[in-house]
């Protein structure tokens, strides 16, 4: 994916901020362009879920001056494409972002006088679906292969993304080492700081000053900026200042584009409707995605984990309900104590199955120096499960429990009879490193493999807008 898709993935959560703090007071002073979209042409659409409203937000790789031949030549497309699913009557609002490079076949759109048209079953990248038919056909193809009733489309140029951040008078981050990378621009010492739009945009564009120099860190990266632009907007030091709230939306809506459905009354009736959100009730996930098999630049679907979300946020099932304070917890049965181990009384095998080439060497000092015998390392020979796993033999469920404890999303666990001694960690797709703060759960309920049942985001790459960088 190229440094604009990063830029733009922050106009995520400035734009729908706007619609859930205040836009109401500001309706009739800032117009916002729109642009009729025929979802009658769509054909059969999935069914619309009451209290559930679903809108597609894109930002767009338009370039101007000197480099507005890009265009030309291969047409205005999406770098961005998130799925917003904003759940009245839950007070939480989910945001799927799908990588623009996700391979899959096209559900077929009409050409017309400005686009080409593309035939039923055409496998192509996910935001090539705008230059085959603008974006009606953009829209057709994310509700055809999500399964999700798309309410509204939402267009960002993310050429504004600087004077947004600039809007708002920067945002509050902690940048816990120093970092420099040329090519993006970006030379931030360590420490809270807060970034005008022009550190905001480098920080954005940096790839090489990521734990792993991946595309993947880039997206936690971001996700971490969206969250800071939230609170920035929600807070009072922006609401209060009439000055500060009319740049901020004059900014936003300077380089937005809706569907004519997306009225001013509608955008007032969502500020209403979801105005006091709380902000961990924000979530920001990927969908679960794989290497494309023709083709290691690009990606597909992960199955069924990506259909498992969709379908969840197609039925209204993204957000779970919230916990009311006044509510009693019914008694619980008083369990036995779990038995615990301290690292220093398990030893651990490490097996790479997460696709990075030397990632179990990598790993090894890190959990030696959290105190755990490391016994060596490899690739996969016995087991090869794509959700990181640690095996056990009989009775050592405990040191299993220990290791996941020390990861940062935890483990599954499970029993194999053919160890012994050592337990086995096997690092798959979901792996997110080892947890070097010393502040992980507590080993008797970490990676345990049993997932709530009522969130349908436990176990995704993601982060909720009130989660902060430590700063040591």
């Amino acid at each position: 994916m190229s440094p604009g898709q990063w830029v733009a993935c922050g106009l995520t959560g400035v734009v729908i901020a706007t619609s859930l703090v205040g836009y109401a007071g500001y309706r009739d002073a800032l117009a916002v362009q729109t642009e009729d979209i025929n979802t009658d042409a769509w054909g059969d659409r999935p069914a619309r879920v009451e209290g559930i409203h679903n809108i597609l937000l894109l930002a767009t790789d338009e370039r101007a001056g000197e480099e507005a031949s890009f265009n030309e030549a291969n047409g205005i497309r999406p770098d961005v494409l998130v799925l917003v699913n904003i759940d009245v009557d839950k007070g939480g609002v989910t945001m799927v972002n799908m990588p623009r490079d996700l391979m899959l076949p096209m559900p077929g759109c009409d050409a017309t006088e400005d686009a080409p048209g593309v035939a039923a079953g055409t496998v192509d990248q996910l935001n090539h679906a705008m230059v085959y038919g603008g974006l009606d056909c953009q829209g057709k193809t994310v509700e055809d292969f999500t399964g999700v009733h798309l309410d509204h489309m939402v267009l960002v140029d993310f050429a504004g993304f600087q004077g947004i951040v600039d809007a708002i008078g920067g945002i509050d981050m902690c940048i816990p080492e120093p970092l420099q990378d040329h090519k993006a621009k970006l030379d931030l010492p360590a420490g809270e700081q807060t970034l005008d739009g022009g550190q905001a945009l480098a920080l954005a564009r940096s790839r090489e000053t990521t734990e792993n120099g991946s595309d993947l860190d880039r997206i936690k990266r971001q996700q971490q900026l969206i969250g800071a632009i939230l609170r920035k907007v929600t807070t009072g030091e922006v609401m209060s200042s009439p000055t500060t709230l009319y740049d901020f939306f004059g900014s936003v809506t300077d380089s937005m584009t809706v569907d004519g459905e997306l009225t001013n009354d509608k955008m007032v009736e969502l500020a209403v409707a979801m105005r006091e959100v709380d902000l961990g009730r924000m979530n920001m996930v990927m969908v679960p995605v794989d290497n494309y098999v023709n083709d290691g630049n690009k990606v597909q679907l992960r199955e069924p984990d990506a259909s498992e979300l969709f379908s969840a946020v197609a039925a209204g099932e993204a957000t779970k309900p919230e916990k009311k304070e006044e509510e009693e917890k019914e008694p619980e049965a008083e369990e036995a104590p779990t038995e615990s181990a301290s690292p220093s009384e398990v030893s651990v095998y490490i097996v790479n199955n997460q696709g990075t080439q030397g990632l179990a060497a990598q790993v090894e000092p890190l959990l030696a120096g959290l105190g755990f015998t490391v016994t060596g390392s490899g690739n996969p020979t016995a087991r090869a499960p794509q959700q990181t796993t640690v095996y056990h033999a009989p009775g050592q469920e405990a040191q299993a429990r220990a290791v996941a404890a020390a990861l940062v999303s935890g483990a599954q666990i499970e029993e194999a009879a053919d160890l012994s001694g050592s337990v086995e960690l096997v690092m798959g797709t979901d792996w997110q490193g080892v947890n070097l703060s010393g502040d992980g759960g507590d080993a008797s309920d970490e990676g345990s493999g049993e997932e709530s049942a009522d969130d349908p985001l436990a176990g995704l790459e993601g982060t909720s807008a009130d989660q902060e960088v430590a700063c040591g």
